[in-house]
């Protein structure tokens, strides 16, 4: 196809970096449930938070990895030792599952892997999706297909990740998972090698400069010296002010979520930092009216994308316990791993990341495509529908009687068409509208609404119907399936609709950025 021709060669490497980098991130998410509840023994709702901390803390430090790439080390060295950092982070997972008989060693053990593994994704996410736009002239129409191009090596590895780790580790055996993390771990150590190897050949901004060298705020006020451009600076009065409203917002915002979380210290980093960061660039003195606008466009959108992540991440939790305990996975006498279902969206992506340029590209040239804000409003409404549709599989289910694999396999469908709309757009918009010296950190920005949908999703995955117990959200009462995926239904469907009515405003607001 057309759309997918053209390219610089530098995003393929991008592609094959990110695709590897996946596979180790997927495949660990595709069994760390299974190896929360199976070898670790942690009950449901205590592996649904402490998979709620991990995927929303592996979103949240992308905006300190943003700013070290931005301010101090560049992309290439960030890219270099968050891959480095990821694979540590693996093979003390590995480490985890093989001291399943020293229960504390092993709980030791997953909680330092944890922890490298969100160290090295907050120093590789902002900054590999952020080198995808330097390959590019500023404005150059293909951007929005080469982040979906991006997007579809993310999702090959994401395909192939759980497929591969889930054989190895899921089992039946708890032993096993170790082998799905050791395989995780080889693959994010190719990462390493492949991006060490060929980054000197292939990363060439388009006018043969290297790109990813130089951190992203050094290199625009060189830029900005040779074509005589100046940016507002801020006197000591009002740095001082800054600094005082931040450390008050800060301090407000920790005493309201440690009310609301009762001490859940993840919880609390994680909103706090939601609502501070976003505050603090937009008091950076050196942004101009109409910067400051799309970053405003940036920061809406983003607010309404996290109820797209928190019901589309229940994929990693409720969706795989559902697969594991309530769908019918045999196959011609033969089961089919709960993890497997996690390489159904990826496989769809690749189908449909490979056609959706081609539409975009088709309605561009007719005049009728839709602004970035309205794609996302599209891809809310898509999610919602494909939790409506999973509704009809399961309203008249009978308790312990599982239902047709058809419905989860077509909310899966559903869910990946929206995920097109939503995800390489959203990308594509945050590069387009975002200052160059903030670039890294605004792609931070962005991942830090997943990190908050993550967590989220986290909670909302405690709503999970167990027996002989009801549970309830804002009043409503959980007991069934039905009523779970309903939560989902209305909360993407309200979203949606609200971002639809606002999307002419925020188009204007990006002023003239497409």
């Amino acid at each position: 196809m057309s759309a997918l021709k053209g390219h610089p060669k530098g995003l393929y490497l991008i592609f094959a970096t990110s695709t590897a980098e996946r596979f180790s991130y997927y495949g660990m998410r595709a069994i760390f449930i299974l190896f929360l509840t199976q070898a670790l023994l942690f009950d449901k709702e205590a592996a649904a938070s402490i998979y709620g901390s991990y995927t929303g803390l592996v979103y949240l430090t992308p905006l300190i990895g943003g700013y070290i790439a931005d301010k101090y080390w560049g992309i290439r060295r960030s890219v270099f030792w968050g891959a480095v950092m990821m694979a540590v982070g693996q093979f003390l997972m590995f480490m985890s599952a093989s001291t399943l008989d020293n229960t504390n060693l092993a709980h030791w053990m997953m909680y330092g892997g944890l922890g490298f593994l969100i160290l090295g994704n907050g120093c590789f996410k902002p900054t590999v999706s952020s080198l995808v736009g330097q390959l590019y002239e500023p404005g150059d129409r293909r951007l929005d297909a080469a982040y979906t191009i991006f997007y579809m090596g993310v999702n090959v590895g994401s395909f192939a990740a759980p497929l591969i780790c889930g054989y190895l580790g899921d089992t039946g055996d708890p032993h096993d998972f170790k082998w799905g993390f050791l395989a995780a771990g080889i693959m994010t150590l190719f990462t390493v090698v492949l991006f060490e190897t060929q980054k000197n050949k292939y990363l060439f901004s388009p006018s043969g400069e290297p790109i990813g060298i130089i951190p992203d705020a050094k290199r625009e006020k060189e830029e900005d010296k040779v074509d005589h451009i100046s940016h507002p600076k801020m006197d000591k009065r009002t740095k001082v002010r800054n600094t005082l409203v931040i450390t008050i917002l800060t301090i407000a915002l920790i005493a309201f979520f440690n009310y609301a979380f009762e001490g859940d210290w993840v919880s609390i980093g994680i909103f706090t930092a939601c609502i501070v960061f976003p505050v603090l660039i937009l008091l950076d003195g050196s942004l101009t009216k109409i910067e400051r606008s799309r970053i405003f466009v940036i920061y809406i959108v983003a607010f309404f994308v996290i109820f797209f992540w928190a019901a589309y991440e229940q994929a990693g939790a409720s969706l795989t316990l559902f697969a594991s305990e309530q769908t019918n996975r045999d196959i011609f006498g033969w089961e089919m791993p709960a993890s497997w279902f996690q390489s159904f969206n990826p496989l769809f992506v690749v189908v449909l990341a490979y056609i959706m340029p081609g539409v975009w590209g088709f309605l561009n040239k007719r005049k009728m495509e839709p602004a970035s804000p309205t794609k996302q409003a599209i891809g809310l409404l898509l999610l919602s529908l494909g939790y409506l549709f999973i509704c009809f599989g399961v309203k008249d289910a009978v308790p312990g009687v599982k239902v047709s694999m058809i419905w989860l396999t077509g909310l899966y469908f559903i869910h990946t068409m929206g995920e097109i709309a939503l995800s390489p757009i959203g990308l594509s918009m945050v590069n387009k509208l975002s200052p160059l010296r903030f670039a890294s950190l605004m792609m931070g920005i962005w991942y830090l609404s997943t990190a908050t949908a993550n967590k989220f999703a986290g909670m909302l995955s405690g709503l999970y119907p167990e027996a002989g117990k009801v549970k309830s959200i804002f009043g409503y009462q959980i007991a069934t399936m039905y009523d779970f995926f309903m939560v989902f239904v209305v909360m993407s469907g309200v979203a949606s609709l609200i971002l639809f009515l606002l999307s002419k405003k925020l188009q204007k607001m990006m002023h003239g950025v497409e």
